[in-house]
């Protein structure tokens, strides 16, 4: 692509004003950890909000959706639209949780949670299994993208791309601490929806596309794989139940619950728990979580949606990019670059916008990563295990060189993937199982640190074990068969380990319970062998009849919001009104149940004390 020098002028300012603001942060961020990686624990709801959505919002993503629409339609993406409910229950049931809970990063939590030698090995063998490795493929996945972006736009090599964002993106990680981090998030989700949503216009003006009407009655005859319908929200279980089963009935039904993927993980995690923990107050935690969810679901899918469908128009084969982009390195020819290509339409000055919201996009990402990365890989495994009594200035000093080893080690990852689906799938996989275990241990006791080390290591044995067996033997199921397989092996092995393996001791156990109070009978045992009250009237925050009633309403009103705007833009008025209706009685619904919830006074939480996190 060829472009002019006033997209180059656009795309500079569109990444000076992301990036800039940045600065004003980088003294706060060099006092120590808890400013660092936890922002201080004073982050209002909207900003730790907003700074979910962005980082979620990456540049291999809209690349993933574009894929996912040209390989099995529209419906395809309930493989994610699937972790609403991962996300709503997140919500009403773990946001005040993780905010009482005081600790600095998620991992902490373990030697809150459990005793003995089991939970600080847990610690430190999960800072470094999800703070280098998980967390390596995930950067690398990001990066991915970005080269093939960079090939399709620039004709760059992929080691000219990493080195570029490289170089971009550890500065501002290493210099700016968790503040930097949240501001650039806010200012690049405005870039990059402002960006895609040009991009979708200009798709749809295309003559052989034909605006919306077009592009609906165009595809409403062509037929995809196994004879898919492109435009189809829900799968045909008529004419191909199989596909049904993987891209609907085994999210919604298993998926969910049972899978750790990062930003939707069963029960929160990684930096959606980063982000609850430098909230200001458990209401700022549950705030910001659901107004991430609403976001990310209802405003962000249909701009990347719609130009993977017009993309199956003007790029029916891949062929057909290949003979567009001559110059496009055949290793990097995939669905997912169907995104890209279709980037060539855009008119002078949009192209230099949507140069500079890629590059936000893959930057609000990475600099999540490498901080949540260094937080664990310093915080819990070397502060922890490896130098226990230096000062904060050390700590954060080591912070900023761990941040240049995770983004050296992504890189060289990047070079050996070639899909952003495969990525995907992949973490999916290695993370099935886990999921129910992170959703039960703040309600039932007797969940200890032997579950969670089962978990993870027949999780990762089993998913080995189905990779070795098809590729050396004669077994050849699709990967959601392989999902339900790892998912009842792994659930089997920890609820064996909640039984059988040494327990965590009862003053822990007491402990947490009275920092935490986590509702319901699973601690009833604990309670009365110590003389607990059951709950104070604070706790209806804790209600969970009301929890409940609140995660299936927030649910509801998600999805029909977003298949209102589906149904909307394919002219199908009739279901959007239907579905409008849906909106305005679950978000009525949604309303009453926050103010019942959190109608009373804020009791902020108070900072708790940190003796790990002390300023020098």
């Amino acid at each position: 692509m060829h472009i002019q020098p006033v997209d180059w002028v656009i795309a500079f300012l569109c990444v000076s004003i992301c990036f800039v603001p940045a600065f004003f942060f980088a003294r706060r961020a060099r006092k120590n950890t808890t400013e660092f990686f936890a922002s201080g624990r004073s982050v209002p709801w909207w900003l730790a909000g907003l700074s979910m959505v962005a980082t979620t919002f990456s540049s291999d993503t809209p690349n993933l959706v574009t894929d996912i629409v040209r390989r099995q339609g529209v419906a395809g993406n309930w493989v994610w639209w699937a972790f609403v409910i991962t996300g709503l229950s997140t919500v009403f049931f773990y946001a005040q949780l993780w905010r009482r809970s005081g600790v600095l990063t998620d991992l902490e939590f373990y030697e809150l949670r459990y005793s003995g030698k089991a939970a600080s090995a847990l610690r430190g063998f999960r800072a470094v299994y999800l703070g280098l490795l998980f967390n390596v493929l995930i950067m690398a996945g990001v990066n991915l993208a970005a080269c093939k972006i960079a090939n399709i736009l620039f004709g760059l090599a992929p080691w000219q791309t990493l080195l570029f964002v490289g170089l971009l993106n550890v500065f501002f990680a290493a210099e700016s601490g968790l503040w930097g981090v949240l501001v650039i998030d806010m200012i690049q989700f405005f870039v990059k929806m402002t960006a895609v949503i040009s991009a979708a216009y200009f798709a749809l003006q295309l003559p052989q596309v034909g605006g919306l009407h077009g592009m609906v009655s165009k595809l409403s005859v062509m037929k995809g794989p196994q004879g898919i319908n492109y435009l189809n929200i829900l799968p045909d279980f008529s004419n191909n139940w199989d596909l049904a089963v993987a891209v609907f009935i085994l999210p919604l039904a298993v998926q969910w619950w049972s899978v750790w993927y990062p930003g939707a993980e069963p029960g929160g995690g990684s930096y959606i728990a980063q982000r609850m923990l430098a909230s200001k107050s458990e209401k700022d935690a549950l705030g910001a979580v659901l107004f991430f969810n609403i976001a990310h679901y209802v405003l962000r899918p249909w701009p990347w949606i719609l130009v993977g469908l017009c993309s199956l128009i003007v790029y029916p084969e891949l062929a057909d990019i290949q003979r567009a982009f001559p110059n496009l390195d055949p290793k990097l020819l995939g669905h997912d670059i169907a995104y890209p290509a279709m980037l060539k339409f855009l008119p002078v000055g949009f192209v230099g916008l949507m140069i500079g919201g890629l590059i936000a996009a893959n930057s609000s990402t990475i600099l999540t990563h490498l901080n949540w990365g260094a937080s664990y890989l310093v915080h819990d495994f070397y502060r922890r295990f490896i130098r226990t009594d230096a000062s904060e200035k050390h700590y954060v000093g080591v912070g900023r060189a761990v941040i240049v080893g995770l983004l050296v080690c992504s890189a060289l990852v990047t070079l050996v993937l070639t899909s952003a689906k495969d990525t995907f799938d992949i973490i999916l996989q290695v993370g099935a199982g886990t999921g129910l275990l992170y959703l039960t241990r703040w309600f039932w006791w007797r969940i200890n640190a032997w579950c969670e080390i089962v978990a993870m290591v027949s999780s990762f044995a089993i998913s080995v074990l189905l990779l070795l067996l098809k590729k050396f033997g004669s077994y050849t199921p699709t990967g959601h068969y392989d999902l339900l397989i790892t998912i009842a092996a792994t659930t089997i092995c920890w609820l064996l380990a909640a039984y059988f393996a040494p327990q965590t001791d009862h003053e822990t156990l007491v402990n947490f319970y009275t920092k935490v109070r986590p509702p319901g009978p699973g601690w009833e045992k604990v309670r009365r062998d110590a003389n607990l009250p059951a709950h104070d009237a604070r706790d209806q925050r804790d209600n969970i009849p009301l929890s409940l009633l609140g995660w299936f309403s927030g649910s509801i009103l998600i999805w029909s919001a977003l298949f209102a705007v589906g149904n909307f833009l394919y002219g199908r008025m009739a279901a959007a009104g239907g579905l409008l209706v849906v909106v305005l009685v679950t978000g009525g619904l949604l309303l009453w149940t926050l103010s019942r919830l959190w109608g009373g006074p804020d009791e902020d939480s108070p900072t708790p004390t940190e003796p790990e996190t002390i300023t020098a």
